[in-house]
Protein backbone atom coordinates (compact mmCIF):
# COMPACT_ATOMS: atom_id res chain seq x y z
CA UNK A 1 0.00 0.00 0.00
CA UNK A 2 1.10 3.35 -0.75
CA UNK A 3 0.11 6.78 0.48
CA UNK A 4 -0.61 9.63 -2.35
CA UNK A 5 1.66 12.12 -0.04
CA UNK A 6 4.85 10.40 0.67
CA UNK A 7 6.39 11.26 3.92
CA UNK A 8 10.08 12.64 3.64
CA UNK A 9 12.89 10.36 5.38
CA UNK A 10 15.02 13.52 5.92
CA UNK A 11 11.63 15.27 7.57
CA UNK A 12 12.52 17.47 10.81
CA UNK A 13 11.23 15.98 14.02
CA UNK A 14 8.67 18.53 14.48
CA UNK A 15 6.75 17.11 11.02
CA UNK A 16 6.71 13.34 12.53
CA UNK A 17 3.16 14.34 13.56
CA UNK A 18 1.41 15.92 11.10
CA UNK A 19 -2.13 17.81 11.20
CA UNK A 20 -3.87 14.97 9.71
CA UNK A 21 -2.82 12.91 12.65
CA UNK A 22 -4.66 15.66 14.76
CA UNK A 23 -8.18 14.61 13.11
CA UNK A 24 -7.68 11.25 13.99
CA UNK A 25 -7.11 11.91 17.38
CA UNK A 26 -9.93 14.28 17.46
CA UNK A 27 -12.41 11.22 16.23
CA UNK A 28 -10.41 9.10 19.18
CA UNK A 29 -11.34 11.92 21.21
CA UNK A 30 -15.16 12.24 20.74
CA UNK A 31 -15.56 8.24 20.60
CA UNK A 32 -13.83 8.17 24.10
CA UNK A 33 -16.40 10.84 25.68
CA UNK A 34 -19.22 8.75 23.83
CA UNK A 35 -18.44 5.52 25.56
CA UNK A 36 -17.72 6.68 29.37
CA UNK A 37 -19.99 9.82 29.35
CA UNK A 38 -23.05 7.91 30.16
CA UNK A 39 -21.23 7.10 33.35
CA UNK A 40 -21.85 10.39 35.30
CA UNK A 41 -25.17 10.57 33.63
CA UNK A 42 -27.03 7.32 34.31
CA UNK A 43 -28.79 9.38 37.03
CA UNK A 44 -30.29 11.62 34.68
CA UNK A 45 -31.13 9.14 31.51
CA UNK A 46 -32.64 6.94 34.10
CA UNK A 47 -34.92 9.77 35.62
CA UNK A 48 -35.82 10.86 32.07
CA UNK A 49 -36.52 7.96 30.42
CA UNK A 50 -38.15 6.77 33.55
CA UNK A 51 -36.29 3.46 33.71
CA UNK A 52 -34.60 2.31 37.05
CA UNK A 53 -30.48 2.32 37.20
CA UNK A 54 -29.45 -0.80 36.81
CA UNK A 55 -31.38 -0.81 33.78
CA UNK A 56 -29.68 2.75 32.43
CA UNK A 57 -26.27 0.71 33.17
CA UNK A 58 -27.37 -1.98 30.60
CA UNK A 59 -26.27 1.51 28.14
CA UNK A 60 -22.89 1.00 29.39
CA UNK A 61 -22.92 -3.25 28.71
CA UNK A 62 -24.88 -2.52 25.45
CA UNK A 63 -21.97 -0.31 24.18
CA UNK A 64 -19.14 -2.80 25.09
CA UNK A 65 -21.00 -5.27 23.18
CA UNK A 66 -21.51 -3.19 20.81
CA UNK A 67 -18.10 -2.66 20.64
CA UNK A 68 -16.90 -6.28 20.81
CA UNK A 69 -19.13 -7.40 18.19
CA UNK A 70 -18.90 -4.60 15.72
CA UNK A 71 -15.17 -4.13 14.86
CA UNK A 72 -14.16 -7.64 13.26
CA UNK A 73 -18.38 -7.88 11.80
CA UNK A 74 -18.04 -4.52 10.16
CA UNK A 75 -14.05 -4.86 9.33
CA UNK A 76 -15.59 -7.79 7.23
CA UNK A 77 -18.69 -5.91 5.23
CA UNK A 78 -16.54 -2.90 4.46
CA UNK A 79 -12.88 -5.28 3.51
CA UNK A 80 -12.88 -3.63 -0.08
CA UNK A 81 -13.80 -0.07 0.96
CA UNK A 82 -11.01 2.61 0.14
CA UNK A 83 -9.52 3.02 4.09
CA UNK A 84 -9.70 7.01 3.92
CA UNK A 85 -13.36 6.45 2.89
CA UNK A 86 -13.90 4.06 5.36
CA UNK A 87 -13.03 6.34 8.07
CA UNK A 88 -15.36 8.95 6.51
CA UNK A 89 -18.22 6.05 6.67
CA UNK A 90 -17.39 5.17 10.43
CA UNK A 91 -17.46 8.68 11.78
CA UNK A 92 -20.65 9.23 9.82
CA UNK A 93 -21.99 6.53 11.54
CA UNK A 94 -21.14 7.81 14.43
CA UNK A 95 -22.55 10.94 14.26
CA UNK A 96 -25.42 9.24 13.07
CA UNK A 97 -25.74 7.30 16.31
CA UNK A 98 -25.24 10.31 18.64
CA UNK A 99 -27.21 12.63 16.63
CA UNK A 100 -30.08 9.61 17.04
CA UNK A 101 -29.20 9.66 20.83
CA UNK A 102 -30.27 13.30 21.33
CA UNK A 103 -33.62 12.76 20.08
CA UNK A 104 -34.22 8.92 21.86
CA UNK A 105 -38.12 9.02 22.80
CA UNK A 106 -37.75 6.30 24.83
CA UNK A 107 -35.07 3.61 26.52
CA UNK A 108 -34.65 0.89 23.65
CA UNK A 109 -34.15 3.44 21.04
CA UNK A 110 -31.28 5.30 22.87
CA UNK A 111 -29.71 1.57 23.55
CA UNK A 112 -29.98 0.92 19.80
CA UNK A 113 -28.50 4.22 19.22
CA UNK A 114 -25.42 3.81 21.52
CA UNK A 115 -25.08 0.18 19.81
CA UNK A 116 -25.32 1.96 16.34
CA UNK A 117 -22.26 4.46 17.92
CA UNK A 118 -20.19 1.83 19.37
CA UNK A 119 -20.36 0.05 15.71
CA UNK A 120 -18.27 2.75 14.51
CA UNK A 121 -15.66 2.60 17.66
CA UNK A 122 -13.09 -0.30 17.21
CA UNK A 123 -13.13 -0.75 13.64
CA UNK A 124 -12.34 3.33 13.68
CA UNK A 125 -9.46 3.16 16.55
CA UNK A 126 -7.92 0.18 14.01
CA UNK A 127 -8.41 1.70 10.50
CA UNK A 128 -6.94 5.11 12.34
CA UNK A 129 -4.18 3.08 13.71
CA UNK A 130 -3.25 1.74 10.54
CA UNK A 131 -3.59 5.52 8.57
CA UNK A 132 -1.56 7.05 11.89
CA UNK A 133 0.85 4.72 10.77
CA UNK A 134 1.36 5.67 7.65
CA UNK A 135 1.40 9.46 7.98
CA UNK A 136 5.16 9.02 9.75
CA UNK A 137 8.49 7.68 9.23
CA UNK A 138 8.67 3.46 10.19
CA UNK A 139 10.66 4.02 12.89
CA UNK A 140 8.23 6.93 14.51
CA UNK A 141 4.92 4.49 14.16
CA UNK A 142 4.68 3.52 17.51
CA UNK A 143 4.73 7.18 18.50
CA UNK A 144 2.09 7.99 15.68
CA UNK A 145 -0.54 5.06 17.02
CA UNK A 146 -0.35 6.80 20.51
CA UNK A 147 -1.09 10.15 19.64
CA UNK A 148 -4.33 8.55 18.43
CA UNK A 149 -4.91 6.23 21.42
CA UNK A 150 -4.24 9.31 23.58
CA UNK A 151 -7.54 11.24 21.98
CA UNK A 152 -9.22 8.26 24.46
CA UNK A 153 -7.11 9.09 27.87
CA UNK A 154 -7.73 12.65 27.37
CA UNK A 155 -11.79 12.42 26.73
CA UNK A 156 -11.09 11.07 29.78
CA UNK A 157 -9.51 13.74 31.84
CA UNK A 158 -11.14 16.93 30.03
CA UNK A 159 -14.38 15.73 27.86
CA UNK A 160 -16.00 13.04 30.26
CA UNK A 161 -16.02 15.77 33.30
CA UNK A 162 -17.03 18.60 31.00
CA UNK A 163 -19.76 16.64 28.82
CA UNK A 164 -21.14 15.43 32.35
CA UNK A 165 -21.24 19.19 33.88
CA UNK A 166 -23.31 20.43 30.19
CA UNK A 167 -25.83 17.09 30.56
CA UNK A 168 -26.35 18.35 34.50
CA UNK A 169 -26.95 21.74 33.10
CA UNK A 170 -28.58 21.61 30.20
CA UNK A 171 -29.62 18.15 30.16
CA UNK A 172 -27.99 14.20 29.42
CA UNK A 173 -29.09 15.41 25.49
CA UNK A 174 -27.14 18.15 25.23
CA UNK A 175 -24.13 16.33 25.96
CA UNK A 176 -24.77 13.83 23.08
CA UNK A 177 -25.44 17.02 20.90
CA UNK A 178 -21.53 18.19 22.13
CA UNK A 179 -20.39 14.82 20.92
CA UNK A 180 -22.09 15.38 17.51
CA UNK A 181 -20.39 18.78 17.22
CA UNK A 182 -16.77 17.18 17.47
CA UNK A 183 -18.06 14.24 15.31
CA UNK A 184 -18.58 16.39 12.08
CA UNK A 185 -15.73 18.70 12.90
CA UNK A 186 -13.03 15.55 13.10
CA UNK A 187 -15.25 14.39 10.31
CA UNK A 188 -14.41 17.11 8.28
CA UNK A 189 -10.71 17.26 9.06
CA UNK A 190 -10.64 13.51 7.41
CA UNK A 191 -12.22 14.70 4.02
CA UNK A 192 -9.73 17.40 4.04
CA UNK A 193 -6.76 16.51 5.03
CA UNK A 194 -6.14 12.39 5.40
CA UNK A 195 -4.84 11.56 1.98
CA UNK A 196 -5.93 9.00 -0.03
CA UNK A 197 -4.58 5.03 0.74
CA UNK A 198 -4.01 3.32 -2.84
CA UNK A 199 -4.16 -0.35 -2.17
CA UNK A 200 -1.55 -2.34 -4.55
CA UNK A 201 -4.13 -4.92 -4.77
CA UNK A 202 -7.85 -6.03 -3.04
CA UNK A 203 -8.02 -7.22 0.21
CA UNK A 204 -9.22 -10.35 0.69
CA UNK A 205 -11.03 -11.80 3.72
CA UNK A 206 -9.11 -15.08 3.44
CA UNK A 207 -5.45 -13.47 4.02
CA UNK A 208 -7.02 -11.24 6.81
CA UNK A 209 -8.59 -14.15 8.86
CA UNK A 210 -5.02 -15.94 8.03
CA UNK A 211 -3.51 -13.05 9.14
CA UNK A 212 -5.78 -12.73 12.35
CA UNK A 213 -5.55 -16.61 13.18
CA UNK A 214 -1.71 -16.77 13.65
CA UNK A 215 -0.70 -18.04 17.02
CA UNK A 216 1.70 -14.87 17.40
CA UNK A 217 -1.49 -12.41 16.75
CA UNK A 218 -3.98 -14.46 18.80
CA UNK A 219 -1.19 -14.50 22.18
CA UNK A 220 -0.70 -11.01 21.35
CA UNK A 221 -4.06 -10.07 21.36
CA UNK A 222 -4.69 -12.71 24.56
CA UNK A 223 -1.69 -10.61 26.39
CA UNK A 224 -3.72 -7.24 25.38
CA UNK A 225 -6.79 -8.66 27.36
CA UNK A 226 -4.60 -9.43 29.93
CA UNK A 227 -3.34 -5.76 30.26
CA UNK A 228 -6.91 -4.25 29.96
CA UNK A 229 -8.44 -6.99 32.53
CA UNK A 230 -5.60 -5.75 35.09
CA UNK A 231 -6.56 -2.55 34.32
CA UNK A 232 -10.49 -2.41 34.62
CA UNK A 233 -10.06 -5.87 37.70
CA UNK A 234 -9.15 -2.44 39.94
CA UNK A 235 -10.28 1.03 37.92
CA UNK A 236 -14.00 -0.64 38.30
CA UNK A 237 -13.74 -0.72 42.15
CA UNK A 238 -11.10 2.10 42.75
CA UNK A 239 -13.94 4.52 44.45
CA UNK A 240 -14.43 1.97 47.07
CA UNK A 241 -10.95 0.95 47.72
CA UNK A 242 -9.78 4.39 48.36
CA UNK A 243 -12.96 5.47 50.12
CA UNK A 244 -13.21 2.22 52.65
CA UNK A 245 -9.62 1.20 52.46
CA UNK A 246 -7.40 4.61 52.05
CA UNK A 247 -10.19 7.14 53.91
CA UNK A 248 -10.68 9.71 51.13
CA UNK A 249 -13.87 11.36 51.12
CA UNK A 250 -15.85 11.08 47.89
CA UNK A 251 -15.59 14.39 46.55
CA UNK A 252 -11.30 13.67 46.91
CA UNK A 253 -11.84 10.54 45.26
CA UNK A 254 -12.94 12.41 41.70
CA UNK A 255 -9.20 14.51 41.90
CA UNK A 256 -7.76 11.43 42.34
CA UNK A 257 -9.06 10.09 39.83
CA UNK A 258 -8.20 13.07 37.55
CA UNK A 259 -4.90 12.70 38.34
CA UNK A 260 -5.06 8.98 37.03
CA UNK A 261 -6.04 10.07 34.00
CA UNK A 262 -3.05 12.18 33.53
CA UNK A 263 -0.72 9.48 34.16
CA UNK A 264 -2.69 7.08 31.80
CA UNK A 265 -2.18 9.69 28.68
CA UNK A 266 1.25 10.42 29.91
CA UNK A 267 1.97 6.53 29.63
CA UNK A 268 0.30 6.36 26.60
CA UNK A 269 2.90 8.92 25.07
CA UNK A 270 5.71 7.87 27.15
CA UNK A 271 4.33 3.68 25.58
CA UNK A 272 4.80 5.06 22.25
CA UNK A 273 8.10 6.75 22.37
CA UNK A 274 9.67 3.70 24.23
CA UNK A 275 8.04 1.23 21.47
CA UNK A 276 9.41 3.01 18.82
CA UNK A 277 13.03 2.51 21.05
CA UNK A 278 12.75 -1.34 21.68
CA UNK A 279 9.39 -3.00 20.88
CA UNK A 280 9.11 -5.61 22.83
CA UNK A 281 11.46 -4.91 25.90
CA UNK A 282 9.33 -1.95 26.09
CA UNK A 283 6.38 -3.66 26.43
CA UNK A 284 7.83 -6.71 28.89
CA UNK A 285 9.23 -3.36 30.80
CA UNK A 286 6.09 -2.21 30.97
CA UNK A 287 4.35 -5.38 32.18
CA UNK A 288 6.98 -6.03 34.73
CA UNK A 289 6.55 -1.95 36.39
CA UNK A 290 2.74 -2.60 36.09
CA UNK A 291 2.56 -5.41 38.10
CA UNK A 292 5.38 -4.57 40.43
CA UNK A 293 2.89 -1.26 41.04
CA UNK A 294 -0.25 -3.04 41.43
CA UNK A 295 1.36 -5.11 44.18
CA UNK A 296 3.11 -2.40 46.26
CA UNK A 297 -0.77 -0.33 45.99
CA UNK A 298 -1.56 -3.19 49.02
CA UNK A 299 0.74 -1.80 50.92
CA UNK A 300 0.69 1.79 49.97
CA UNK A 301 -3.40 2.29 49.85
CA UNK A 302 -3.06 2.34 53.86
CA UNK A 303 -1.43 5.95 53.68
CA UNK A 304 -2.91 8.62 51.69
CA UNK A 305 0.07 9.94 50.13
CA UNK A 306 1.59 7.16 48.82
CA UNK A 307 -1.37 5.85 47.31
CA UNK A 308 -1.94 8.69 45.38
CA UNK A 309 1.37 8.77 44.11
CA UNK A 310 0.89 5.32 43.54
CA UNK A 311 -2.09 5.55 41.30
CA UNK A 312 -0.82 7.96 39.14
CA UNK A 313 2.37 5.28 38.70
CA UNK A 314 -0.31 2.89 37.79
CA UNK A 315 -1.82 5.14 35.50
CA UNK A 316 1.24 5.27 33.54
CA UNK A 317 2.44 1.98 33.52
CA UNK A 318 -1.30 0.90 32.48
CA UNK A 319 -1.59 2.59 29.54
CA UNK A 320 2.70 2.51 28.67
CA UNK A 321 2.14 -1.08 27.24
CA UNK A 322 -0.70 -0.10 24.90
CA UNK A 323 0.79 1.71 21.65
CA UNK A 324 3.68 -1.08 22.07
CA UNK A 325 0.73 -3.80 22.04
CA UNK A 326 -1.28 -2.41 19.12
CA UNK A 327 2.31 -1.76 17.58
CA UNK A 328 3.28 -5.76 17.59
CA UNK A 329 -0.34 -6.68 16.48
CA UNK A 330 0.14 -5.03 12.94
CA UNK A 331 3.76 -5.85 12.70
CA UNK A 332 3.23 -9.43 13.34
CA UNK A 333 -0.32 -8.81 10.84
CA UNK A 334 1.39 -7.00 8.39
CA UNK A 335 0.88 -8.68 5.54
CA UNK A 336 -3.48 -8.23 6.17
CA UNK A 337 -3.03 -6.31 9.01
CA UNK A 338 -6.44 -4.44 8.90
CA UNK A 339 -8.65 -7.10 10.68
CA UNK A 340 -6.16 -7.59 13.20
CA UNK A 341 -5.97 -3.97 14.10
CA UNK A 342 -9.70 -3.39 14.08
CA UNK A 343 -9.74 -6.49 16.41
CA UNK A 344 -7.49 -5.43 18.61
CA UNK A 345 -10.14 -3.02 20.54
CA UNK A 346 -12.70 -5.89 20.16
CA UNK A 347 -10.26 -7.93 22.56
CA UNK A 348 -9.59 -5.33 25.16
CA UNK A 349 -13.17 -4.77 25.78
CA UNK A 350 -13.73 -8.11 26.64
CA UNK A 351 -10.43 -7.73 29.30
CA UNK A 352 -13.10 -4.76 30.22
CA UNK A 353 -15.01 -7.09 30.83
CA UNK A 354 -13.48 -10.14 32.14
CA UNK A 355 -11.35 -7.59 34.73
CA UNK A 356 -14.23 -6.08 36.28
CA UNK A 357 -15.94 -9.76 36.52
CA UNK A 358 -12.78 -10.81 38.17
CA UNK A 359 -12.51 -8.02 40.27
CA UNK A 360 -16.15 -8.28 41.87
CA UNK A 361 -15.52 -12.20 42.36
CA UNK A 362 -12.52 -11.41 44.15
CA UNK A 363 -14.04 -9.26 46.32
CA UNK A 364 -17.39 -11.16 46.79
CA UNK A 365 -14.85 -14.59 47.86
CA UNK A 366 -11.68 -12.91 49.28
CA UNK A 367 -12.10 -9.16 50.44
CA UNK A 368 -11.88 -5.64 49.10
CA UNK A 369 -8.34 -5.46 49.76
CA UNK A 370 -7.32 -8.31 47.61
CA UNK A 371 -8.26 -6.32 44.79
CA UNK A 372 -4.56 -5.14 43.71
CA UNK A 373 -3.08 -8.51 44.47
CA UNK A 374 -5.91 -9.97 41.94
CA UNK A 375 -5.18 -7.16 38.94
CA UNK A 376 -1.13 -7.65 39.80
CA UNK A 377 -1.86 -11.53 38.68
CA UNK A 378 -3.56 -10.54 35.91
CA UNK A 379 -0.45 -8.23 34.65
CA UNK A 380 2.30 -11.38 35.13
CA UNK A 381 -0.34 -13.24 33.27
CA UNK A 382 0.19 -10.64 30.22
CA UNK A 383 3.72 -10.61 30.99
CA UNK A 384 4.39 -14.25 30.25
CA UNK A 385 2.46 -14.04 27.33
CA UNK A 386 4.85 -11.20 25.89
CA UNK A 387 7.64 -13.43 26.83
CA UNK A 388 6.42 -16.59 25.34
CA UNK A 389 5.99 -14.05 21.85
CA UNK A 390 9.07 -12.75 22.56
CA UNK A 391 11.16 -16.22 22.60
CA UNK A 392 9.44 -17.48 19.59
CA UNK A 393 10.34 -14.44 17.66
CA UNK A 394 13.93 -15.61 18.85
CA UNK A 395 13.69 -19.27 17.79
CA UNK A 396 12.13 -18.32 14.78
CA UNK A 397 15.60 -15.90 13.35
CA UNK A 398 17.45 -18.84 13.34
CA UNK A 399 15.63 -21.30 10.94
CA UNK A 400 14.79 -18.04 8.56
CA UNK A 401 18.35 -17.28 8.65
CA UNK A 402 18.89 -21.47 7.92
CA UNK A 403 16.11 -21.22 4.86
CA UNK A 404 17.56 -18.07 3.45
CA UNK A 405 21.16 -20.20 2.79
Amino acid sequence: MKNNRKVDPSSSAKERFPFSLLCLTLGAFAIGMTEFIIMGLLPNVAQDLHVSIPRAGMLITGYALGVAVGAPVLTVLTLRVPQKNLLVLLMGIFIAGNALSIVAPTYPLLLAARILTAFAHGTFLGVGALIASRLVRPEKRAGAVSMVLAGLTVANIVGVPFGTFIGQQLGWRASFAAITALGIVSLLGIVRFIPKIEQDEAPKLAREVRSLVKPQVLLMLGTGACGCASLFALFTYITPVLEEITGFAEHNVTYILVLFGIGVTIGNLIGGKLADWKLMPSVMGGFVVLAALLALLTVTLRNPAAAVATVFLWGVAAFGIMPGIQVRIMNLAQEAPLLASTSTHSVLNIGNAGGAYLGGWTIAHIGLSSVPWGASCLALLGLAGCVVSFAGDRRARPRSAAAEA
